[in-house]
């Protein structure tokens, strides 16, 4: 079993839970600067290992993993530091908030021989691991487009003061988990345009960037694709339209995964018509607290996707690579929000002396 720590534990309670019950790994020890929050944790999975320093977790040999899910701007830095210290990195996204930061981190990848492996936990789903697996199989043909949307009634945010500060963007926090989609099916995106606008809630609330975003994407290969995200908005019910959804239109079929309904449906080369739902022990493993707040199930299986690679030295996706590729994305549609224009991925890429 290989050992893993972790540090920060608001979001890095699924990795907790994530760790605790897996069979592959180990967990050692967990780091958060708040030491209130470091004892609530031990408290919840008693398990009393922690630290608020994280130089506790650099400097113990024992470790060979750490994951991280510290706030955005703090990433960079805290996965140097454990690249320095010879350990594997998982790091939930956005990867990073400073592509200015990406050369340095992919030469200490290079150099310590450690693999850094991004959190994408939505490609670790019920829903979209069977359509990923329909769709290497051939079951709708060649793909022709991507459709993908992140629309949840998240009003409650405006209500927290985090959320009206001018760093706060749903573009990196809510709508990367789409666009990860079309990056997953489409890795190479050579251009998007969007458009964005705070709402009438986001307005009254005091919110700085965009909550109502729709993009389209061009492939290099002249594919295109969409994603679009509304935050501050109610939602229709489950029955008819799923927070989160990817839908693949290929040349012989089409397929939707539907992401907290564990919902699926595929129409395939046969011209078979199949509806897939899930029961209650998936839900439950899938969602192990309150609501569906946190979904630790596909955070327990990415890592075990983590811990697999390393054991058996395949290469793990997302990786450093394509965490930063989904960054400059990111990054170029933050620009076609502000100019609205077209933007280039490669300007990024150059802007900040990347080849990826």
């Amino acid at each position: 079993m290989l050992k893993i720590a972790i540090l920060g534990l608001g979001e890095g309670r699924s990795t907790m839970s994530a760790s605790l019950k897996s069979s592959k790994l180990e967990l050692v020890k967990v780091c958060d600067r708040n030491e209130e929050l470091c004892k609530q944790r031990a408290k919840e999975f008693d398990f009393n290992a922690y630290t608020t320093n994280y130089e506790d977790i650099l400097n113990d040999s024992e470790i060979d993993i750490i994951a991280i899910y510290t706030p955005d701007h703090l990433h960079a830095e805290h996965v140097k530091q454990a690249l320095l210290h010879g350990k594997h990195v998982v790091c939930t996204k956005p990867f990073i908030d400073d592509l200015s930061k990406a050369k340095e981190l992919l030469e200490l990848s290079e150099k310590s021989g450690k693999k850094v492996f991004i959190g994408q936990s939505s490609r670790f789903f019920e829903p979209a691991k069977k359509q990923r697996a329909d769709f290497e199989a051939g079951e709708i043909g060649d793909l022709i487009t991507i459709e993908a949307h992140y629309n949840a009634n998240h009003r409650w945010f405006l209500g927290k003061e985090w959320s009206l500060q001018q760093s706060f963007k749903w573009l990196y926090g809510g709508l990367s988990h789409p666009v990860d989609f079309i990056r997953w099916y489409l890795p190479d995106i050579a251009e998007v345009m969007g458009y964005g606008m705070i709402s009438s809630n986001g307005k009254n609330a005091g919110l700085k960037n965009e909550d109502t975003m729709h993009f389209i994407f061009k492939a290099a290969d002249g594919r295109i694709a969409r994603v679009s995200g509304v935050y501050t908005s109610p939602t229709q019910p489950a029955q008819r339209e799923s927070e989160m959804s990817c839908i693949l239109r290929g040349t012989t079929g089409a397929s939707q995964a539907d992401y907290h309904e564990l919902r699926y449906a595929i129409t395939t080369r046969e011209g078979e018509e199949k509806i897939i739902t899930w029961g209650d022990s998936e839900i439950k493993y899938y969602f192990r607290f309150e609501g569906q707040s946190h979904h630790a199930g596909e955070y327990q299986n990415y890592l075990e996707y983590f811990a697999d690679s390393i054991e058996q030295g395949f290469e793990a996706y997302p990786n450093l690579k394509e965490g930063i590729g989904t960054v400059a994305l990111l990054k170029a549609m933050d620009k076609s929000l502000q100019i609205g224009l077209p933007i280039k991925i490669a300007d990024i890429l150059t802007e900040f002396d990347l080849q990826l």
